[in-house]
């Protein structure tokens, strides 16, 4: 007899299976972490909203400390990975807090272009100061969406979001702000 399916006690794998959705994006199980559906359900929302802008952010980061250029290049091309790989860090404590809170964190890079507020750049290489200023309001729209958002789950009393949004979303982007913006202030020339 011959079948088309491994036998169980074989070491070759099932491939290309399929299977059902087993809980839909945008919604939360409940979970007993002692805060109300409506709570968790707005959190998740609010944090795949910056979920998904951070992604981008980072692919932002990665793509100019690729493009990169000047007189600059080396420094330019430390500290934009650093930053990337800081932003990668948030991207998955933001997701596993969606998680814990019973709802689907968004992450396919595809899905989250349709959500993110952040303007796609060009596909070719722009002048440096461009590429610092494209971070610098990607930044400052999470930091705006972010500050919102730890305000408002305060008020649902989730503190483990609101602390996650304060205290590595919040003060990570001011900082990371604050470096890349020291880049693109006109420095006097020193004479002697």
């Amino acid at each position: 007899m011959t079948t088309n399916s491994p036998s169980p006690h074989s070491s070759q794998p099932w491939l290309h299976q399929k299977g059902e959705v087993i809980q839909e994006f945008g919604t939360v199980k409940q979970f007993p972490v002692a805060l109300s559906y409506e709570a968790r359900m707005y959190s998740c929302q609010r944090l795949n909203k910056v979920l998904a802008d951070t992604q981008i952010l980072y692919g932002l980061y990665k793509k100019h400390h690729w493009l990169m250029r000047g007189a600059t290049f080396y420094q330019l091309h430390l500290v934009l990975d650093k930053h990337a790989g800081e932003q990668l860090e948030i991207i998955d404590t933001i997701a596993e807090r969606v998680q814990s809170l019973g709802g689907v964190a968004v992450g396919d890079p595809r899905h989250a272009a349709e959500i993110t507020s952040i303007p796609r750049p060009p596909d070719g290489v722009e002048e440096v100061p461009a590429m610092l200023s494209r971070l610098l309001e990607a930044h400052e729209t999470i930091l705006i969406d972010a500050h919102d958002a730890a305000a408002r789950t305060a008020e649902y009393g989730d503190d483990g979001t609101n602390d996650l949004l304060v205290s590595q979303v919040i003060r990570t982007g001011e900082r990371q702000a604050w470096f890349l913006a020291e880049h693109l202030v006109d420095t006097p020339l020193v004479r002697a």
